[in-house]
């Protein structure tokens, strides 16, 4: 079984994430989406997909328990089997899985006590609820 098929998502905490991600368009051309994500795409056309790069408040508590001030998203083909194959390794799981139209997510720790992201995106859905080309 593939676990992780690419990173789907870098998130971290910043003391202004609206200025910070206009820096971050202006001197370094990053696409920002209407939400205020940056999505970068790539790979070739038939074949390609997506990360994201989020700047959130610092008082943000979607990292939690971890006290990391980022979290890594991470692609998966198969978010229910790997995290029923994580639970056997002695993996901590975090919470429910979650789905939404554009994909689903779980989350794990890792030994350090980072949390972990889990995403098994659905490309299509994910790049028109996102306005991408």
């Amino acid at each position: 079984m593939k676990r992780v098929t690419g990173i789907g998502g870098i998130f971290f905490k910043a003391r202004n994430p609206k200025a910070l991600q206009a820096w971050y368009q202006k001197h370094l051309g990053l696409p920002a989406t209407p939400d205020g994500y940056i999505v970068l795409q790539w790979g070739q056309e038939g074949d390609s997909g997506y990360t994201v790069w989020s700047a959130m408040p610092e008082s943000t508590q979607y990292y939690a328990p971890s006290s990391s001030p980022f979290m890594i998203n991470y692609r998966v083909d198969n978010l229910d089997a790997l995290l029923a194959v994580l639970r056997e390794e002695g993996v901590e799981v975090v919470g429910e899985p979650e789905e939404y139209d554009y994909g689903k997510f779980g989350w794990i720790m890792d030994p350090e006590g980072n949390k972990v992201e889990l995403w098994e995106p659905r490309d299509e859905v994910f790049r028109e609820v996102n306005k991408l080309g």
